[in-house]
């Protein structure tokens, strides 16, 4: 558990809220498991039939917690696999309700819902190789299959910043809504989404996410080289810059 993550149900709808609003969102290792113990909810509850993700205040979730990562990771399986495995195994509609700015992981777990909607005051951020890093869940195989080779590594090479307009012109989110009822209007799609054929709804998923092998593939791949990275200098003198609020400059 986290009192960072909130769920709330309302009939056959799941809702989680990263509730971490004066961190912008960002995730630890806690939130990391309270997020994918609602998602192995939703998946185990016939009565849950659709789940919204979205974040407090003003963010969607700034990604990882730097200082968290710096510390390194807990014994036995990372909470951040655990949640990749429960948001990939999950057999209810996701719909991620990016209520603001969407960086790192904020952006790549969008690539795993199935519904991706966006306030006019959403921007999405990839900043790996900023941060000492590389892209992770699967992201490097699946932005590209779902922006194109360009608009990929426009986000993941160049550390493009998209509006929540470009955001939707490169498919990365399917609509924009206003701020001022953002969330009345993901409510209302989750609303229409728990009330069709669960067995034919799960079906479709399972159709449409039929290259579940392949993306688990490249999560591992991904998952080694991060971990590698979080050991490297690179990714040390990256987290002290962030942390002193400057550029790295990495020789």
């Amino acid at each position: 558990m986290s009192k960072h993550v909130k769920t709330d149900r309302d009939g056959r709808v799941l809702s989680i809220l990263i509730d971490r609003p004066d961190k912008k969102n960002a995730l630890t290792h806690e939130m990391y498991a309270a997020i994918a113990d609602g998602l192995e909810r939703a998946h185990d509850d016939d009565q849950i039939r659709c789940v919204i993700l979205t974040g407090a205040g003003d963010s969607f979730t700034a990604g990882n917690d730097l200082g968290d990562f710096a510390a390194g990771l807990p014994e036995g399986k990372p909470p951040v696999v655990r949640f990749l495995e429960a948001i990939v195994a999950c057999d209810k509609p996701l719909l991620a309700a990016v209520n603001g700015p969407a960086v790192g992981v904020g952006l790549t777990l969008l690539l795993h819902s199935d519904l991706v909607y966006a306030s006019e005051q959403a921007t999405f951020r990839s900043p790996f190789p900023h941060l000492g890093v590389v892209p992770e869940a699967g992201s490097s195989l699946l932005l590209p299959m779902a922006v194109g080779n360009a608009w990929a590594n426009d986000i993941f090479i160049a550390g493009r910043v998209l509006t929540a307009q470009e955001a939707l012109s490169a498919g990365l989110v399917s609509r924009v809504f206003p701020a001022a009822s953002f969330m009345e209007e993901c409510r209302k799609i989750a609303s229409i989404v728990a009330a069709q054929a669960p067995n034919a709804m799960r079906e479709t998923k399972r159709l449409i996410r039929s290259n579940r092998a392949a993306v688990m593939e490249r999560m591992a791949k991904e998952g080694a080289i991060f971990n590698a990275q979080l050991k490297s200098p690179e990714f040390m003198l990256a987290a002290s810059a962030y942390m002193q609020r400057r550029l790295p400059e990495f020789d």
